[in-house]
């Protein structure tokens, strides 16, 4: 119980056998009594077996969903154990579970709330096409929204019942699908969404991959998952 609420974490996870086990023996320090679920994503390593020794629940992918598939299982379990909140942790320590009962405090007035990088706490920042990206996803998705939203791609999520009981039904496993279009979605049906500024620590294990090229792809990719989620309906 997180506030009066029954929580459960939800971990999505490919190849994190390095960072998983602190992950969950954190999670579980800070929020004791909370549930943790890891949904392995397929990983070839032994991500499952380290996430469940350190008292995780697990739910194995047989391959590769991408974390929209991961979230979606994460979501449906929940629904169906009655789960009161849902919170998205991400599986390589750079979310810190201290910050989570803020996150919660805010769903008796809201449906989701995200745990914002660039919200005036901690020193994260971006640079070059992935900011520029950024910075166009938030005008528009905070205008849908009708709230400020400077951090539209974090994986770190709270979720209400009303929230979770939609993410079960419907959630997309495309790239971004699980950031960009699951706001645009919720937005459009009158789902409540605001933020919570949190600071982003550095991974527990393994490195992260960006580079120029890398940058540019994924303001094109931006750009074409925006479109496609106005353009669904």
């Amino acid at each position: 119980m997180v506030n009066g609420k029954r929580l459960l974490v939800i971990i999505p996870a490919l190849n994190e056998a390095g960072s998983i086990a602190d992950v969950v023996r954190e999670i579980r320090g800070e929020l004791p009594g909370v549930d943790v679920l890891v949904v392995d994503d397929g990983s070839a390593d032994r991500t499952a077996a380290v996430a469940a020794a350190a008292g995780a629940r697990v739910a194995r992918l047989p391959y590769n969903l991408g974390v929209g598939g991961a979230m979606r299982l994460g979501y449906r379990y929940a629904y169906d154990h009655d789960y009161d909140v849902a919170v998205q942790i991400d599986a390589d320590g750079q979310h810190d579970p201290r910050y989570v009962p803020k996150l919660v405090d805010l769903l008796d007035d809201y449906d989701l709330v995200i745990g914002a990088r660039f919200a005036g706490e901690g020193d994260y920042a971006v640079r070059g096409p992935r900011r520029w990206a950024m910075g166009m996803l938030s005008m528009v998705l905070s205008g849908l929204a009708g709230a400020t939203l400077t951090d539209t791609t974090s994986g770190f999520r709270a979720a209400n019942r009303r929230m979770i009981e939609m993410f079960a039904r419907w959630y997309p496993a495309e790239y971004l699908g699980d950031t960009v279009e699951t706001l645009v979605h919720a937005a459009r049906r009158g789902y409540r969404i605001q933020q919570v500024p949190v600071a982003m620590r550095r991974r527990m294990a393994g490195t992260p991959s960006h580079s120029p090229a890398k940058a540019m792809i994924y303001l094109g990719r931006a750009l074409a998952v925006l479109t496609l989620a106005l353009i669904r309906r």
